[in-house]
């Protein structure tokens, strides 16, 4: 009997809903796998969606497999599904409204490599017109409470005092604490070490709250900037914008009484009641009920448990 050729790389990506934008996906993963020499193996995790296109989709492209889940279960649990089946010696999650640029798959595969402390690392994320979305980002805190809730000047935003990281010179690799989840590469050793990523998120954080644990555990995130992938981000979530609002806010309630000391879950506490409630004087009904949830989640963040 012939044993099963040794895998590289395994491509895991979760969709829901976006059919085209997935067609867009998988063809950018063919481009690199005829472009590499890496061995490589493609899995489509599909989470309930009640569009069955994506199956003609997933058909249409050589060596994709597809994971039908029979019930939406978030983000975290598709990866997971994935994750189970993955059989590379690293793992690449893509949003489906991801596309890889030419190269990407070997740059960041070589990052990968530069150490062996090195458990993750990202791409940097391009919007369609070309221009930079994400290079990765500082652990949260207080101030990036104080900077969703509050309206301060727009080129505050984008700086390192809301804990974006900057581009550098674009080429080098350079350390940051976490990415965007939307596309990130990990060590498998890195995956044995710290385990998959947390479901009881739902949706949200879960790649902050992964990237926590492997800093935690003396691995190295690093951004690839010459890996470029471009982003078209919230098509799946856009779908249903009040519930992903909810849901952003209640992981984040989670990750901050993970993570935060006492005193910062106490300040977070009062920024999140004093936020919702100032945006309340203008929301709808339906926002005002979303917020008035919201604020219970936070309720418990200043108790020392």
């Amino acid at each position: 009997m012939i044993p099963p050729m040794a895998v590289d790389l395994s491509i895991v990506v979760v969709h829901w809903n976006v059919p085209e934008l997935l067609a867009a996906c998988l063809t950018s993963i063919d481009s690199e796998c005829k472009r590499t020499d890496l061995v490589v193996e493609t899995f489509v995790v599909d989470n309930a969606s009640p569009d069955s296109a994506f199956r003609c989709v997933v058909d249409a492209v050589r060596g994709a497999e597809l994971i039908e889940l029979e019930e939406n279960r978030g983000y975290a649990a598709g990866c997971n599904a994935g994750i189970t089946r993955a059989r590379g010696d690293a793992i690449l999650l893509l949003n489906p409204d991801t596309e890889l640029r030419p190269g990407a798959l070997d740059v960041l595969w070589q990052a990968l490599h530069i150490s062996a402390h090195i458990g993750l690392v990202a791409p940097l994320l391009l919007n369609p017109d070309g221009s930079v979305q994400s290079a990765g980002y500082s652990f949260p805190g207080v101030a990036n409470v104080l900077f969703d809730l509050m309206p301060l000047h727009p080129r505050l935003y984008e700086s390192p005092l809301n804990g974006r990281m900057p581009v550098s010179d674009g080429v080098q690799p350079m350390k940051i604490d976490y990415p965007l989840g939307a596309a990130m590469l990990l060590r498998r050793a890195a995956l044995d070490d710290v385990g998959p990523l947390d479901e009881s998120y739902g949706m949200y954080s879960e790649e902050v709250d992964w990237a926590r644990r492997l800093a935690n555990g003396g691995w190295t995130a690093l951004l690839a900037p010459s890996a470029r992938v471009v982003h078209r981000g919230g098509q799946s979530t856009g779908q249903r914008p009040e519930a992903m609002y909810e849901a952003l806010w209640t992981s984040r309630a989670m990750y901050y009484r993970r993570y935060a000391t006492v005193w910062q879950r106490r300040v977070i506490r009062g920024l999140v009641s004093v936020g919702t409630r100032w945006e309340d004087r203008r929301a709808s009904p339906q926002r005002r009920a979303t917020n008035a949830r919201i604020r219970s989640r936070f309720a418990d963040l200043g108790s020392r448990t």
